[in-house]
């Protein structure tokens, strides 16, 4: 278990769900964990569990809309475990209203977190791997990045983070840095295991199941891993089929059942 042995990674979000789940596989992977989220105890416990368990983790109070707390903690993790090289932009709030419903200030209180924190995290992380050699750096969209939903503010955030995905993964080639995303459907986690949407959703996907914290881990681990080095630019859905065209898929079924 060594697939990101001598990595420095930083993590944002990562006091609970998704976040939590990559720091402690990428620390199990090898890789030392700056776990970073504005729940800083949530963060600090997860950094705890990591250096329990034989892995090495620091946790850091970071909010991602803030370039000088950025920049103070890549200068403190590279003092801490070396030049970061591995870079996860997890990171983000939902926002479950319409253009009409959602007024300026909350649509762009979720931008500035969902994505320009991740513009912020990118600037912050750059040099750093330009002096290692090389990185990777993912950006965690979703599968309303790749059509449309209900959530105005946080789809539009959501459909961002490719195309800064797409201009980064193009800029830093050259540096030998690669930037992906990975764009998840309905994963489960203990915040929404009991929401109504659930079920509609499972029944729409063709896998006929939801996703996993671990399943979503693991793809990020790939991506941020040298498995994927010829791998950059890309968004990778992770959603069981459903955004291949479900909706159709659906009624093509109902309809075969009812003609028999």
């Amino acid at each position: 278990m060594s697939r990101l042995a001598g990595k420095v990674a930083i993590i944002t979000g990562a006091g609970g769900g998704q976040g939590a789940e990559e720091a402690r596989l990428f620390a199990a992977e090898g890789a030392a964990i700056a776990v970073c989220d504005v729940a800083f105890e949530q963060a600090e416990a997860v950094a705890e569990s990591i250096n329990a368990n034989g892995g090495k983790a620091r946790a850091y109070d970071l909010d991602v809309c803030d370039a000088a707390g950025w920049c103070h903690t890549v200068e403190d993790v590279n003092s801490w475990a070396g030049n970061v090289t591995v870079l996860v932009n997890n990171a983000g709030i939902i926002l479950r209203t319409g253009v009409m419903d959602t007024d300026e200030e909350k649509w762009q209180h979720l931008l500035n977190i969902n994505l320009t924190g991740a513009f912020l995290g990118t600037k912050a992380v750059v040099p750093s791997m330009r002096a290692a050699g090389g990185g990777a750096i993912v950006n965690i969209s979703s599968i309303a990045g790749l059509s449309g939903y209900y959530d105005a503010a946080y789809s539009a955030s959501k459909w961002g983070l490719r195309g800064l995905t797409k201009t980064s993964a193009l800029e830093f080639a050259k540096d030998a840095i690669r930037v992906n995303a990975v764009c998840p459907g309905v994963i489960v986690t203990p915040l929404n295991e009991n929401a109504t949407h659930l079920e509609p959703f499972r029944r729409m996907t063709p896998l006929g199941r939801h996703g996993t914290l671990s399943e979503a881990a693991r793809l990020v681990l790939f991506l941020a891993s040298d498995d994927s080095s010829y791998i950059t630019g890309e968004e990778i859905a992770l959603d069981g089929g459903l955004n291949a065209g479900a909706a159709l898929h659906r009624v093509i079924e109902e309809a075969n059942a009812l003609a028999k």
